[in-house]
């Protein structure tokens, strides 16, 4: 459901400047990654403290990091299931993790 102004659908996460190649901000073009948000959100809820989500997403060294390090105690698994939720979490190759 996209109201005036909006770039990104509020129910799906669907970025409108992609489908019309526009470009947005200065000269970038919009990148949203092919992987689900639904998912990486699941992984990170059940098997954060163990990285899945950050291997889900594509970076391994941090996922390691997770899974060495019990999620950074919890305390790093709770902060990026508050980024994948609020649309902000990103993937290997930095396009963010928006398509429920």
């Amino acid at each position: 459901m996209f109201q005036a102004g909006d770039r990104y659908c509020r129910n799906c996460g669907y970025d409108s400047a992609a489908r019309l190649g526009t470009s947005v901000g200065a000269g970038t073009t919009a990148d949203v990654s092919s992987r689900k948000r639904g998912v990486a959100a699941l992984l990170c809820f059940f098997l954060g403290v163990f990285g899945a989500h950050r291997f889900y997403a594509g970076r391994i060294g941090t996922g390691l990091l997770w899974l060495f390090t019990f999620g950074l105690l919890t305390f790093g698994m709770l902060f990026d299931l508050i980024l994948i939720v609020a649309g902000e979490f990103r993937d290997a190759e930095g396009r963010k993790i928006l398509v429920w």
